[in-house]
């Protein structure tokens, strides 16, 4: 009976060296598996049409056009009706702003050396006139952005 008794008089102590061995690789795989995940932005006010694309969105400068505004990266910069009411083909404020995006990034090369095209997001309400679209689409060639993207809503299979 002595012996068991004294079993619980030891100190008890835990390997720290494999505590945080699991710690990191739990540090690891939070940090991989968080920024894998890319989301665009939500706009309540925007509804989006309707796709049956499969291609996942990828983290690019998102164009949110409402009803009355035009916001990149969420600043306001253009109002839809002043925007619809130019007789310019592009959007000028857009097109400032697209450039500023543009030099705060480092442009990455392809092994060629070539410079990797630029990519846009449009997050347009499905509402919205194509002369609109059309502009705003041209703003974006004229600031080097070449890869636009629509943002739409995935279809939901039927059966």
């Amino acid at each position: 009976m002595s012996r068991h008794h004294g079993r619980t008089k030891r100190n008890a102590s835990l390997n720290m060296v494999s505590l945080m061995d699991i710690f990191t690789i739990l540090v690891f795989f939070l940090l991989v598996s968080s920024s894998s995940v890319k989301d665009l932005p939500n706009a309540k006010q925007i509804q989006l049409p309707e796709s049956s694309s499969q291609q996942l969105p990828k983290e690019t400068v998102v164009i949110i056009v409402g009803e009355k505004d035009i916001v990149v990266q969420g600043r306001k910069i253009a109002s839809v009706p002043a925007v619809m009411g130019s007789k310019s083909i592009e959007i000028r404020s857009l097109k400032i702003e697209l450039v500023r995006l543009a030099k705060r990034t480092v442009r990455k090369t392809t092994p060629d050396g070539k410079p990797v095209p630029r990519e846009v997001t449009i997050m347009g309400d499905k509402k919205i006139p194509f002369a609109l679209l059309k502009k705003i689409m041209l703003t974006c060639t004229k600031a080097e952005y070449t890869n636009i993207s629509l943002a739409v809503l995935r279809k939901r299979d039927k059966g």
